[in-house]
C-alpha cells in the first residue's frame, strides 16, 4: 500500500542502527533521536489527535520552522487520515488566513507565540478552526494520546488501516500568475511514489547511512520530499531550523548530503572567492594552479572519462593543499549537494566542482509533487537540470513548453477545477509553463519561463502582477516592473505619471518619499519574501515606440529588463 503510514512503518521495522534524526538542543550539541523514539512519539501524537476528534479527511495546518516537531506531527496526522496544510513560518497573517480558510482547516499547529499572534489576528476569518496548538503543547497532546491508547488500544490501527493510497495526504501551496496562491492536492501515493522514484535511480544520490543537513522549509515541496525520503531511503536528517546558522551547523553535523536552494550556493561561492582573493604570493599561485587542475578534472568527469595518471596525482595533491580546506568548512564529508527550487548559474556549479564539491541540479514543480529531473553523480551535465526520473515521461509542445507525465502528477488545485484543466489534460500530461530543450542524451535545459512567475534565488515563487497592480493604484505611479528572478529579493522599476509628478513638485512634495511610503504600505500585508526591498524611479515611462509595451498595454518584460539592465544591476549591486 503506497501510503505515508506504510512508508513510516517500513522505516521503523527496518532495524536501522543509525539515528533517524539529529536535533541541536543547545548550540553545538546535537542529540541523536533513535527510530524507536521517533516511532513512539508519532504513535502518541496520533492517538492524541484521535482523542481530539480529528477525523479522516480533516485538515490541520502546520506553521513553523524546520524542526523535528513539524516532521513527527506530519507523520502522526497522516496516521489518522488527517491532511496537512503547511504554512511558511514567515508568512503574513493574511497568507495564514488564506491557506487555512481555503483548506477548511479544523486545527493549526504553530511553533511559538509569534506564530500564534498571527492566528489570533485572523481567527474571525476561520470559522472551521477548532484547535490551536503550539509546539510547546505537543507534550500534552502526547500524554493525552498515551491515555487514549490505554482506553482505545485498537483505535489507531483501525484509523490507519482505513487510509487508502488515493486519499489526500497534504496540500502544498504554489503561486499562480495572478491572485492568491493555489492549494495543490497531493495524495498519499504521490509522495510515496516521489520518494520511491528518487531512490530507484541507477546510481542513488542518497543512500542508507547518509547524513543530511536539512534547513529547507517543510512547507515547500523540496523540503517535504527530503523529510519523507529520510525514512524511505534510510538516512539521518539533521534539522537546522535557522537558515542563517547553516554555516555553523555544517562542520558540526558533517553531512554527506546537503540539499539547498541556489542562494546559499551563491553565498558559498562568493565567500570562497573572497578568501582566495585575499591570498598573495605563493599561496595565490597555488590556488590558481589548484583551480586549473580542478577544472580539467571536472570536464573529464562530466564527460564520464577517467583522469589520466598525471592529472589524478595532481588532483590528489591539490585536494590535500587547497580543496580539503574548502571542504572542511562544509563538514569535510560531502559526497554531493542537491540544488533545486530555482535555477543555479552554471559557472557556480563548475567552480564548486573544480574544488571537488559536486552540486547536482534538478528540476520540478509542486504540481508533480516536487522533482521531475535531476543530474546523477555518475551522469551530470553542467547547465542542465539533468535526466528524467524513473517513470517520468517528458516531451516538448510545439512552442517548446516542457510537458511531463508521471504517477506523481497532482490531483488538481483545491476548489479550482478551471485552473486544474488549464495545466493538466485528460491524459495526465502536465503543462509546466517552462520552455525547455532536451538533448540527444536526454538532458533537460530550461531556457525560459512561459509564465511570468518570479523565482527568487531562495526558491520562492512570486506573481509580479500582484505587486505591480497594488502599486499602480496610486495616481502617482504610471507603470511598474517587478524584478527578482534568480535574485536574492524582489525589486521594482517604477515610472511616474507626468501630470501627477508635476502636481507633487508644484506643492513642494517629495515624489521619491511618496513612492517609498507607497512601497512600504504595499509590503505591509505581505510575507517577507514577497516584499519589494529596493526600487528605482525611471527617468521615462515604458513605451510602445521602444517595443516595451504591447498594443494592449501589457509590459514586454524581457524587453524592459534589457533596456534598463543597468538600473536593475544597481538595485542588486550590494546584495
Amino acid at each position: 500500500m503506497r501510503t505515508i503510514p506504510q512508508l513510516w512503518a517500513d522505516a521503523v521495522a527496518a532495524g536501522r542502527q543509525a539515528p533517524a534524526y539529529l536535533v541541536e538542543e543547545e548550540p553545538g550539541r546535537w542529540r541523536e533521536v533513535a527510530w524507536h523514539e521517533a516511532a513512539t512519539r508519532v504513535a502518541e501524537l496520533a492517538n492524541g489527535l484521535l482523542d481530539l476528534g480529528i477525523a479522516k479527511g480533516e485538515t490541520f495546518g502546520v506553521m513553523g520552522s524546520t524542526r523535528l516537531e513539524w516532521a513527527l506531527f506530519d507523520f502522526a496526522l497522516a496516521h489518522v487520515g488527517g491532511v496537512t496544510s503547511p504554512v511558511y513560518a514567515n508568512s503574513s497573517a493574511r497568507d495564514c488566513a488564506h491557506a487555512l480558510s481555503l483548506t477548511d482547516a479544523v486545527g493549526v499547529l504553530v511553533e511559538d507565540d509569534e506564530q500564534l499572534a498571527k492566528i489570533d489576528d485572523v481567527r474571525g476569518e476561520l470559522p472551521a478552526l477548532r484547535h490551536v496548538l503550539t509546539f510547546a503543547d505537543l507534550d500534552g497532546l502526547a500524554e493525552r494520546g498515551r491515555a487514549y491508547a490505554r482506553e482505545q488500544p485498537g483505535a489507531l490501527a483501525a484509523a490507519t488501516e482505513a487510509i487508502g493510497e488515493d486519499d489526500l495526504y497534504t496540500f502544498i501551496f504554489t503561486s499562480g500568475t495572478t491572485g492568491m496562491p493555489k492549494a495543490c492536492r497531493i495524495l498519499h501515493r504521490h509522495y510515496y511514489d516521489m520518494a520511491s522514484c528518487v531512490n530507484r535511480l541507477e546510481v542513488r544520490i542518497v543512500q542508507p547511512g547518509d547524513v543530511m543537513l536539512l534547513f529547507l522549509p517543510l512547507a515547500h515541496n523540496f523540503g517535504r520530499l527530503m523529510h519523507l525520503m529520510g525514512p524511505h531511503a534510510g538516512f539521518t536528517i539533521a534539522f537546522c531550523p535557522d537558515p542563517f546558522r547553516v554555516a555553523e551547523a555544517l562542520p558540526q553535523v558533517r553531512p554527506t548530503i546537503f540539499p539547498s536552494v541556489p542562494r546559499l550556493f551563491e553565498k558559498i561561492h562568493a565567500g570562497i572567492l573572497a578568501g582566495f582573493e585575499e591570498q598573495t604570493g605563493l599561496r595565490r599561485r597555488l590556488v590558481g594552479w589548484a583551480l586549473r587542475v580542478g577544472r580539467e578534472a571536472s570536464l573529464l568527469r562530466e564527460a564520464g572519462r577517467p583522469l589520466p595518471p598525471r592529472l589524478a596525482l595532481q588532483h590528489r595533491l591539490a585536494d590535500r593543499l587547497v580543496y580539503s580546506k574548502v571542504k572542511s568548512r562544509l563538514g569535510g564529508r560531502l559526497r554531493a549537494c542537491i540544488s533545486g527550487g530555482a535555477p543555479l548559474a552554471p559557472e557556480i556549479v563548475r567552480f564548486l566542482h573544480s574544488l571537488d564539491v559536486l552540486v547536482l541540479e534538478g528540476y520540478g514543480l509542486t504540481e508533480c509533487t516536487s522533482a521531475a529531473t535531476v543530474n546523477r553523480p555518475s551522469r551530470f551535465r553542467v547547465g542542465t537540470v539533468g535526466l528524467a526520473l524513473p517513470d517520468v515521461e517528458l516531451r516538448l509542445a510545439d512552442d517548446g513548453e516542457l510537458l511531463l507525465r508521471s504517477s506523481t502528477n497532482f490531483a488538481g488545485y483545491h476548489k479550482d477545477d478551471a485552473a486544474t484543466r488549464a495545466v493538466l489534460d485528460a491524459d495526465n500530461w502536465l503543462r509546466t509553463g517552462d520552455i525547455a530543450t532536451i538533448d540527444g542524451d536526454g538532458f533537460v535545459t530550461i531556457t525560459d519561463r512561459k509564465k511570468d512567475l518570479l523565482v527568487t534565488a531562495g526558491g520562492k515563487k512570486i506573481a509580479p502582477q500582484n505587486l505591480e497592480n497594488d502599486l499602480k493604484q496610486s495616481r502617482l505611479v504610471s507603470q511598474v516592473l517587478a524584478v527578482g528572478d534568480r535574485r536574492p529579493y524582489i525589486s521594482a522599476l517604477i515610472t511616474l505619471d507626468p501630470d501627477e509628478l508635476e502636481r507633487v513638485r508644484g506643492s513642494g512634495g517629495d515624489a521619491e518619499q511618496l513612492v517609498r511610503e507607497l512601497v512600504d504600505r504595499v509590503n505591509e500585508s505581505r510575507s517577507p519574501f514577497e516584499q519589494i526591498r529596493r526600487f528605482a524611479i525611471l527617468p521615462r515611462d515604458f513605451s510602445q515606440a521602444e517595443g516595451e509595451i504591447t498594443p494592449t498595454l501589457k509590459l514586454r518584460r524581457r524587453v524592459c529588463e534589457e533596456h534598463f539592465a543597468a538600473e536593475i544591476e544597481r538595485l542588486y549591486s550590494s546584495a
